[in-house]
């Protein structure tokens, strides 16, 4: 399990239920659902189960990018500079990190394609009148026991996933440095260059 959360660490540098269900849902029951159905569809599918990294992708995008709020964390991971984006540079921003974390988090999930695991998440007692939260949960295998956390908001459409602490770094940080770099680098453009180039790579 390690490698799994390594990889997925390490790639950074981000699982099935309805949008209309994860709006209804409590925050822990979102991630619940949308881990759960991803991992189970991928181990079902002969094609994913098989390591197939198209159908192990579509999966993702299946399954876990409707508990997300992609948008919301590119705009923390870029910063500042966001606001000075074109809104056509903010949509290839956006849509090429969102193909970056769905590529990065499909290739750490194909190493549980074939692994016995279980997932335990522990209720986050958030607020009635809570707009953000954290929810714990631990992924359980031959491996060990392993904590990752999700950072919640609550939005019209529910609670969404925006951020994930694996290992003890939250992706979101990890993004900022490297945004930071390129964006000093080459501007907006750079930074979007930057993530077609890495993309085009995976």
């Amino acid at each position: 399990m390690k490698r799994y959360l390594t990889a997925f660490l390490a790639a950074a540098c981000l699982t099935g239920a309805s949008t209309a269900a994860f709006a209804q849902s409590s925050p822990d029951a979102v991630v619940k659902a949308a881990v759960e159905g991803t991992v189970k569809a991928m181990q079902a599918d002969p094609q994913a189960k098989g390591g197939d990294m198209n159908k192990i992708t579509q999966v993702v995008e299946t399954h876990f990018v409707p508990a997300t709020d992609f948008q919301r964390t590119t705009r923390i991971a870029i910063g500042k500079a966001w606001t000075t984006a074109t809104p056509e540079q903010q949509q290839k921003l956006y849509e090429q990190f969102q193909l970056l974390l769905v590529k990065t988090y499909a290739s750490s999930l194909a190493q549980l394609r074939d692994t016995q695991v279980t997932f335990k998440f522990v209720p986050s007692n958030t607020g009635a009148n809570a707009k953000d939260t954290v929810v714990q949960s631990h992924v359980i295998s031959n491996g060990g026991d392993d904590a990752i956390d999700y950072r919640m908001e609550k939005s019209g459409n529910g609670w969404k996933i925006y951020d994930i602490n694996m290992m003890g770094a939250w992706l979101i940080q990890v993004y900022q440095t490297q945004f930071a770099d390129q964006i000093a680098k080459g501007g907006i453009d750079g930074l979007i260059k930057f993530l077609i180039d890495h993309n085009a790579r995976s």
